[in-house]
C-alpha cells in the first residue's frame, strides 16, 4: 500500500494525516504548540517549536498507518499563510520569533503608506491591501528590530519565507528554499498577473530580493526530505496555502464555487477562474489553484477571530472545558438575549479592515448567563461570514447557491444550521472536515501520478451533511441589523 500524507501546519497547531490511494484516511495525528503575546497586539510563534511539533506529527502519523518512509509516495504541505520567519541561510536557524498572520504591529506603517496615496498601486499589482496582515511589513519590521538583520540581508546571508517554505527548508536539510503561488501573493511583494516577485514591491517594502523564495507550481516536485525524517527520502509534491488547500480539497475548482474554513480565523473563498476579479468591498483578489492545481484566481474575504473566539471563551472567560461543549450550551437557551460578541481582539478583517478595532461583548442584562455568551461566540462566526458573503457576491455579481464548509468548527451542527440560517443558503459539511490537509494531499498525489487526474478525486470528496434555511427571512435580517449595530460600536472610524 502507498500512501500519500497532508501536513497542515495552522496557527495553533500541526495536524498530519495519511491517506491511501483510495483517498480513505489511514491515520491522523495532531499537537498544539505555544502562541506568544509580548505586547497587545503582537503574536509570535516560535519556528523551532513548529518545526519540532510537525515533524513529531509526521512521522507518528505514519506510524499509526503501519507504514515506513519507503510506503509514502508523497508529502504535502498547506501552511498557515502570511506568518513571517527571518532565518540564516548558513545555519537553518531563525533570527527571531516568526511573527504570525494575526500580529497588528505593523499597523502605523501601513497607515503611513496608505497616507502616500500607495494603497492602489499595491493593490493593483498584489491584489490586497495595505494591512499589517500581509508577510512585506512583518519582514520590513524584522529587518529593521533584529540586530544586524538588514546587513546580513543585503549580503545575503539570510532567508524570507511563510511556514511553508520554513518546513520545505527544515524538511530537505536546507535544500530547498522555495515557495508557491498561492503563498507568494499573500506577502504583498508578489505580482498575481505576471506570477512573480516585483522589484517594485520590494523597493517599496525595503526587501532585498535574495532574501525571497524560488516560486514553483502548488502541484509539482519541490524536492525530498533528507532520510533521517521519515528513514528514506521521500517526495515534497504539493504546497499551498491553507485556505487555498481548503478550497482545492472542497473540489471548489471552478468559477462560481465557494467554501468557508473555520479555523483559527474564518476564510471565504469564491473561485473565479482563469482572470482576477478586483474588489470594491473590502475584499482580496488571491491565486488559488485549478483542477490540476496549476494557477487560478478567487476572491477571499478574512475574518481574524472566529474559532479562536471559542478559545478564549474556553481559556480567557473558563466558561466551557473543550470546545466541544459549546454546541450543548447553545443549544440549551433559546437565543442570546440580545447579547452580541464581537470578537474583534486584533482588529476587524474583511469587509471593513479596522486595525484598530476592539472586541466587546454587548447587550449584557442580569437574565443573561454563561451559556448565552457561549451560543453569542458561535453566532459571531455565522455573522462575520454573513458581512464577507454579501460583499463577495456583490463583487462577483453573483448569488451564493451553496457554502461548502470545513475546518475544526464545522463538526458544530448549531453554528453550521445558524450559519445556513443567516445567509438563507443551504450549507454542506464533507464527510472529511480537514479538507485543508485533504487538498495538500491531494496536490502531491496529482504531482506523482498517485492520483492521475481531476476525475480520480472526485470520489475522495463526500458530503456528511447538507444544512438547509429554516429561519424566517424577517427574523434573519432583524438579528444581522443587530449584528451591524454592534460592529459599528467597535470601529475605530466610522463605516
Amino acid at each position: 500500500m502507498r500512501y500519500v500524507v497532508g501536513l497542515d501546519q495552522g496557527t495553533t497547531g500541526t495536524t498530519a494525516l495519511v491517506f491511501d490511494r483510495r483517498g480513505r484516511l489511514a491515520a491522523r495525528a495532531y499537537r498544539e504548540f505555544t502562541q506568544h503575546y509580548p505586547q497587545p497586539g503582537w503574536v509570535e510563534h516560535d519556528p523551532e517549536e513548529i518545526w519540532r511539533v510537525t515533524l513529531g506529527v509526521l512521522r507518528t502519523a505514519v506510524r499509526r498507518a503501519g507504514a515506513r518512509g519507503r510506503d509514502v509516495a508523497a508529502l504535502g504541505i498547506t501552511n498557515q499563510r502570511e506568518t513571517t520567519v527571518l532565518w540564516d541561510r548558513r545555519t537553518g536557524r531563525a533570527v527571531h520569533r516568526a511573527i504570525v498572520w494575526q500580529d497588528r504591529r505593523t499597523a502605523e506603517r501601513c497607515a503611513a503608506l496608505r497616507a502616500k496615496g500607495l494603497e492602489a498601486r499595491v493593490r493593483a499589482k498584489t491584489g490586497l491591501v495595505l494591512d499589517p496582515y500581509f508577510s512585506a511589513t512583518k519582514l520590513a519590521w524584522l529587518l529593521e528590530h533584529v540586530r544586524g538583520a538588514a546587513k546580513r540581508a543585503a549580503q545575503g546571508e539570510l532567508c524570507f519565507g511563510t511556514i511553508d517554505s520554513w518546513l520545505l527548508w527544515r524538511l530537505t536539510a536546507g535544500a530547498v528554499h522555495a515557495t508557491d503561488p498561492t503563498n507568494a501573493s499573500r506577502t504583498l511583494l508578489f505580482d498575481i498577473r505576471a506570477r512573480a516577485w516585483d522589484p517594485e514591491l520590494c523597493d517599496l517594502f525595503g526587501i532585498p530580493a535574495s532574501l525571497l523564495p524560488a516560486v514553483r507550481p502548488s502541484s509539482g516536485l519541490f524536492g525530498e526530505t533528507a532520510p533521517e525524517v521519515l528513514g528514506v527520502p521521500v517526495p515534497v509534491a504539493g504546497v499551498a496555502g491553507d485556505q487555498q488547500a481548503a478550497l482545492f480539497g472542497q473540489g471548489c475548482v471552478e468559477p462560481g464555487l465557494a467554501k468557508n474554513t473555520y479555523g483559527t480565523g474564518c476564510f471565504l473563498l469564491l473561485h473565479t477562474g482563469d482572470r482576477p476579479i478586483g474588489s470594491d468591498r473590502g475584499l482580496l483578489t488571491t491565486i488559488a489553484c485549478d483542477a490540476r492545481g496549476g494557477a487560478a484566481y478567487a476572491l477571499e474575504g478574512s475574518v481574524f477571530i472566529a474559532g479562536a473566539a471559542l478559545q478564549w471563551v474556553r481559556d480567557g472567560l473558563r466558561l466551557i472545558r473543550r470546545a466541544a461543549d459549546s454546541e450543548r450550551l447553545a443549544r440549551s437557551v433559546d437565543s442570546t438575549l440580545g447579547v452580541y460578541l464581537v470578537p474583534a481582539f486584533v482588529g476587524l478583517g474583511a469587509p471593513y479592515w479596522d486595525a484598530d478595532a476592539r472586541g466587546a461583548l454587548l447587550g449584557l442584562t442580569r437574565g443573561v448567563t454563561h451559556a448565552h455568551v457561549v451560543r453569542a461566540a458561535l453566532e459571531a462566526l455565522a455573522f462575520q461570514t454573513r458581512d464577507v458573503v454579501d460583499a463577495m457576491t456583490a463583487d462577483a455579481g453573483t448569488r451564493l447557491r451553496v457554502l461548502r464548509v470545513d475546518g475544526g468548527a464545522a463538526a458544530n451542527g448549531f453554528l453550521l444550521q445558524f450559519q445556513a440560517d443567516v445567509l438563507g443558503v443551504p450549507v454542506e459539511r464533507p464527510k472529511l472536515i480537514e479538507t485543508t490537509a485533504m487538498g495538500a494531499a491531494c496536490l502531491a498525489g496529482l504531482a506523482t501520478g498517485v492520483w492521475r487526474s481531476a476525475a480520480d478525486l472526485a470520489p475522495l470528496r463526500k458530503v456528511d451533511r447538507r444544512f438547509a434555511p429554516r429561519m424566517p427571512a424577517a427574523e434573519r435580517e432583524a438579528l444581522y441589523r443587530g449584528w451591524q449595530a454592534a460592529v459599528a460600536r467597535v470601529r475605530s472610524r466610522p463605516s
